[in-house]
């Protein structure tokens, strides 16, 4: 099981969050955050999106860090990206 992360960069909520990613499936990637016990209200489309708090529990749980462009190449490269829809619904 490969699960990676990116680093915590993103602004939101009054905090900054990384993003949890499978290459392989999306159950890999829910058994992995339930195994870090992250709400499932976390799961967005195709990642989890990690407090910067919760980074080093990740990577002790055995997150690969890269970058986040390499997030986005890993989640095509699978076929598992999921983007936005222009009308705002998932």
């Amino acid at each position: 099981m490969t699960v990676y992360v990116d680093p915590a960069n993103w602004p939101g909520h009054g905090r900054l969050w990384s993003h949890l990613v499978s290459d392989v499936s999306y159950a890999e990637l829910h058994l992995f955050a339930a195994g870090l016990e992250l709400p499932r209200r976390a799961f967005d489309r195709d990642h989890y999106d990690l407090p910067a708090h919760r980074y080093p529990d990740a990577v002790a749980a055995g997150a690969v860090e890269v970058s986040s462009r390499e997030v986005v190449r890993l989640l095509h490269a699978a076929g598992l990206r999921r983007r936005k829809r222009r009308d705002g619904r998932p």
